[in-house]
């Protein structure tokens, strides 16, 4: 046999690539010649399309998922979209076929075309698509599961179709409420709706206590011991912080005053001015929710408007004012989902004395409310043990 040897090889080699890329070039310029005589022919700019026997095009099949503010299982106009949820999608052999979280809109994509090799959906059948559903929540519309059957169409955008899309996903987490009790004596919390109780149970002095709560109801009590208190709860976690008696408590009948952040800026990014609001800022940015790509706790930390505030660089933040104000709550998340489980740290000044110290764990999915309801203060410092970004939102004040 005829030994071509190193040199002739290559040469070889070369030769079959040149030829290749004559055939690439040759046609490219086919193509370019036939898709411009299209574009110098009028007759082609709004031609009626007579051949449908072809489809090139890609579709994102998507599941939209958001966060079930109202807990009733429908998208309604109170309910947000949810960021960071992971979202499986299965073929009809039950294979894993791809996966994909929900973006700052609330969907997850999978690319469906017949000719596209990227795509991840790319024939008939019957395609599976899987919710995760995060510990300790719940799919509210009960639709985590749900299966298309994908047909063949010729001529369509992707070249498949099905006869109806995904259904919206709704999440919510269970309501639960947090604290901890200092000093002691008896104390009771009451959990109310509509003014009824449902139940009613003793906090031991001197411990931490956590309390799953019904769906339906509004409001909790904390009576006794010199701690009453009372709190209109959210659709999202609580805390109420350290229970103390040695900590004046804001009035039932305070006025309440809400900072949303939404009027910082009008648009995408400003630091927090001194004088904003009657306060003076340090390290915070006002942001609006959907300004960082893949910003999952950016999203899912904003309940009202379109902008959130959170700690420049994961650094320490406060507020403050010379004139004490009451400090009532405000929305915290962690910024990621890589920080899920951050610890928050919030201190609470009265001129130079600490009143208030408390740690609470964030998530990147759903805010906590944290509500310590103090009467007065002058300055509040927001830190994380880990140094990731603080999401806030719905700062709730008295002056």
């Amino acid at each position: 046999m005829f030994d071509l040897g190193p040199v002739g090889i290559l040469l070889a080699t070369i030769v079959v690539l040149a030829a290749a890329a004559a055939l690439f070039w040759l046609l490219w310029q086919r193509r370019s010649r036939r898709k411009g005589r299209r574009l110098t022919n009028p007759a082609d700019d709004y031609a009626v399309r007579s051949d449908w026997s072809g489809s090139s095009g890609t579709l994102n099949y998507s599941s939209f998922v958001y966060f079930d503010v109202d807990r009733d299982g429908k998208y309604g106009v109170g309910d947000r979209p949810m960021a960071g949820i992971m979202v499986r999608l299965y073929d009809e052999a039950g294979k894993l076929a791809a996966s994909a979280r929900t973006n700052n809109a609330g969907f997850a994509n999978f690319p469906m075309s017949v000719k596209r090799r990227k795509a991840v959906i790319r024939v008939p059948g019957n395609w599976r698509f899987a919710v995760s559903v995060p510990p300790g929540w719940q799919a509210k519309s009960e639709n985590d599961i749900q299966t298309r059957h994908l047909l063949s169409l010729p001529g369509s955008p992707a070249g498949l179709v099905s006869h109806g899309m995904l259904q919206p996903v709704g999440l919510a987490p269970l309501r639960r409420l947090g604290g901890r009790v200092a000093g002691e004596g008896s104390v009771t919390l009451s959990v109310m709706r509509n003014g009824h109780v449902l139940e009613t149970r003793p906090l031991a002095p001197g411990a931490a206590f956590s309390v799953d709560l019904a769906d339906d109801a509004d409001t909790v009590l904390v009576s006794g011991g010199g701690l009453e208190r009372g709190l209109a709860l959210s659709p999202y976690p609580a805390d109420l912080g350290l229970l103390s008696a040695q900590t004046a408590c804001i009035a039932s009948d305070a006025a309440l005053e809400t900072i949303d952040f939404d009027d910082v800026t009008s648009r995408t990014f400003r630091k927090i001015p001194s004088g904003h609001a009657g306060l003076a800022w340090r390290n915070l940015n006002a942001m609006a929710r959907d300004y960082t790509k893949d910003s999952q706790g950016y999203v899912n930390g904003n309940v009202s408007g379109d902008h959130v505030v959170y700690t420049s660089s994961g650094l320490p933040a406060e507020f403050s004012c010379e004139q004490p104000f009451g400090f009532h709550s405000v929305m915290l998340s962690a910024a990621w989902l890589k920080s899920e489980g951050e610890v928050a740290l919030i201190e609470s000044w009265l001129g130079e004395q600490l009143i208030s110290s408390d740690q609470v764990m964030l998530s990147a999915l759903t805010p906590l409310h944290y509500a310590p309801m103090l009467k007065a203060v002058t300055r509040v410092r927001l830190s994380t043990k880990h140094y990731w970004q603080m999401v806030l939102d719905d700062l709730v004040l008295t002056r």
